[in-house]
C-alpha cells in the first residue's frame, strides 16, 4: 500500500456514504471483520507450504478466492458481492464444523464468526473498502510492521466509541506494567478479560528484546494466554495476535467468572498476570455462587480479583488495575478479598494514577498493584503518579505516554518516602497499618484541588461504593461497642 497513514481514512471516508452503518462502533467493527479475514489468509499462504496444512475455510470462502480484485473486470461487486457476503461467506463462517479436536489455529475462524456482523447495504461501497484492505501486503516485513502500528490507530478508535471504550487500556499503562512485571523467557502470561488484546501485545513486545533462539522464539509463541466475553474485542485480539505472529494464539471467547474458582488445580494457573478487570458492573446473582461466601461481590473488578489469586502459581506475579473503590471500600466482600491478598501474597506496591488516563471513557481515577504469589504481606509502597507538566487532563489529543511513567520507573528501585506540599506523594506502610484502617488503603492519594467532577453516573457510583464502606465502618464500630459493653444486640 502506499500510504499507509491514510488508510483508516479512506475505509471511513466510503463508509459515510453507506446508508448500513450507524456511528464509529460498527464502522469499526465493519473493518474487523474484513481485517480478520485479510490477515488470516496472509497467515494462511505460509501455512500452506506445509504438505499436511488443509484450510477450515472452504476454497470459494477464502479471501483471497473472492475478495482479491485481479482488475480483469470479474471481481464480485455490488447485489452479486452483497448476496456472496450475507448469504454465503458469514453462513459458511458461522457454521464451521469444529470440535474439541480442530487446532486452535482453525477453530479461531468459527469462534471469530460466530457473533460477527455484516452491516453494509452497498455492494460497491463494500467493494471499494474491501479492495483498501486488500491492498495491503502483509507478506512484506515492512509493512506488515507498519501495518501493526496502524491496527493500534483503530484499537484506540474504540476509546471513543461509545460504550465500546472499555475495551481499550492505553499503551501507555501496557506497556509500563509489561516493563515493571519483567517478564521471561519460558513465562506465561494471562489476562482473563483480555479485551482486544493490549496487555498480551505489551508482554510480547517486552519478551521479544529476550529473544535470541529459534527455541526462544518458540517459548514467545506459547507465552501468552487469554480470554475474552464479548465478541467484538475477541475478533480484535485475535486479529492482533496474528498480526505479531502467535499462529496458536490462545485466547478464547468465555466468560472467566463462570467457574468455580475452588475447582482450579496447578494446571490452570501463570507465571504472570497482566490485566485491567471490568469494574462499574455487575454479573447475574448466580455467577456470586463460582466464588466462596465472603469473597463473593457483587462488583465484577473484585471477583476477578479472585480469580487472580487462584489463577496465579505460587511463584507468580501479578499487575492488576483497579478503580479507587477497591482501595477505599470496607464492605464485607472487599475486606476479605484485600486480607486473602494481603495473607497469601505479597502486595509491594500500588502506584495511584493520575485521573483521565482512560479519558474520555471515564475519569475515575485508577491505580495498578503490583503483587507477588508464595509469602505475605509485610509493608507496601504506594506512589502517586501526579500528572506531567503541561497537562490538566489526558484527552484523544494529548494521551498518556510511556515517558509519563518515568518518575514512577526512577522512583521503583529507589524506594525513599516523597512529601509534597504536606501530601505524600510515597509512602510505605506495614499490614499492621492497614488493619488499624479495617483495610481502607486509599494512601497517597491526590490532592482535592487536582480531582475532576465526574459524569453524574460515575459520581453515583462512587457516593455508592463511600456510602456502603461507610455503612460498613458504622457496623463494625457498633459492633466493638456492643462487645465491650456486654450487649448482645442494641435495643431498636
Amino acid at each position: 500500500m502506499s500510504n499507509l497513514s491514510t488508510f483508516v481514512k479512506r475505509i471511513r471516508d466510503i463508509m459515510r456514504n453507506d446508508a448500513g452503518i450507524n456511528g464509529d462502533a460498527q464502522r469499526i467493527e465493519q473493518i474487523a471483520w474484513m481485517l480478520f479475514l485479510k490477515v488470516y489468509d496472509s497467515k494462511e499462504q505460509n501455512w500452506l507450504l506445509d504438505d499436511d496444512y488443509e484450510s477450515i475455510i472452504p476454497e470459494g470462502c477464502r479471501w483471497s478466492n473472492w475478495a482479491t480484485d485481479d482488475k480483469s473486470g470479474n471481481a464480485m461487486t455490488g447485489e452479486t458481492l452483497l448476496n456472496f457476503v450475507n448469504n454465503t461467506l458469514f453462513p459458511t463462517l458461522k457454521n464451521l464444523a469444529v470440535n474439541a479436536d480442530t487446532p486452535i489455529k482453525k477453530s479461531i475462524v468459527k469462534t471469530t464468526f460466530e457473533d460477527a456482523n455484516q452491516y453494509m447495504k452497498d455492494g460497491v461501497l463494500l467493494r471499494q473498502v474491501i479492495n483498501v484492505i486488500d491492498e495491503l501486503d502483509l507478506q512484506d516485513y515492512g509493512e506488515s510492521h507498519a501495518f501493526g502500528d496502524i491496527y493500534e490507530s483503530i484499537l484506540k478508535e474504540l476509546q471513543s466509541a461509545s460504550s465500546a471504550g472499555e475495551f481499550y487500556t492505553p499503551r501507555a499503562v501496557t506497556d509500563f506494567m509489561a516493563l515493571m512485571i519483567h517478564p521471561q523467557i519460558g513465562e506465561c502470561v494471562a489476562d482473563f478479560a483480555c479485551g482486544t488484546g493490549g496487555f498480551l501485545t505489551s508482554w510480547l513486545k517486552e519478551l521479544d528484546k529476550q529473544v535470541k533462539t529459534a527455541d526462544d522464539t518458540e517459548e514467545l509463541n506459547n507465552s501468552i494466554y487469554g480470554i475474552e466475553k464479548k465478541q467484538f474485542p475477541y475478533m480484535l485480539c485475535i486479529t492482533n495476535m496474528l498480526l505479531h505472529d502467535i499462529d496458536l494464539p490462545r485466547v478464547y471467547h468465555d466468560n472467566s467468572l463462570l467457574k468455580d474458582v475452588l475447582d482450579y488445580t496447578e494446571d490452570d494457573q501463570f507465571d504472570v498476570v497482566l490485566m485491567n478487570p471490568p469494574y462499574g458492573g455487575s454479573e447475574k446473582n448466580e455467577v456470586k455462587n463460582h466464588f466462596p461466601a465472603d469473597l463473593a461481590s457483587s462488583e465484577t473488578a473484585d471477583l476477578f480479583m479472585s480469580v487472580i489469586m487462584y489463577r496465579l502459581k505460587k511463584s507468580g506475579r501479578a499487575a492488576v488495575i483497579l478503580p479507587d473503590g477497591f482501595l477505599f471500600g470496607t464492605d464485607n466482600a472487599k475486606v476479605a478479598i484485600k486480607k486473602k491478598l494481603m495473607s497469601e501474597f505479597n502486595l509491594h506496591t500500588i502506584i495511584r494514577m493520575p485521573h483521565s488516563v482512560f479519558s474520555p471513557y471515564t475519569s475515575i481515577t485508577t491505580n495498578i498493584l503490583f503483587f507477588n504469589a508464595g509469602e505475605p504481606t509485610k509493608e507496601t509502597w504506594f506512589y502517586r503518579l501526579d500528572m506531567p507538566d503541561g497537562y490538566k487532563h489526558f484527552s484523544k489529543t494529548k494521551p498518556m505516554k510511556l515517558e509519563h511513567f518515568q518518575p514512577a520507573i526512577d522512583w521503583w528501585s529507589k524506594r525513599e518516602e516523597i512529601t509534597i506540599d504536606g501530601f505524600d506523594k510515597a509512602k510505605k506502610y506495614s499490614v499492621e497499618d492497614f488493619d488499624g484502617r479495617n483495610y481502607n488503603i486509599d494512601l497517597c492519594g491526590f490532592p482535592h484541588e487536582e480531582e475532576e467532577i465526574l459524569p453524574p453516573d460515575e459520581l453515583i457510583r462512587q457516593y455508592q461504593e463511600k456510602r456502603a464502606s461507610l455503612n460498613a465502618d458504622i457496623d463494625r464500630i457498633l459492633a466493638e461497642i456492643t462487645s465491650i459493653l456486654g450487649i448482645d444486640k442494641l435495643e431498636e
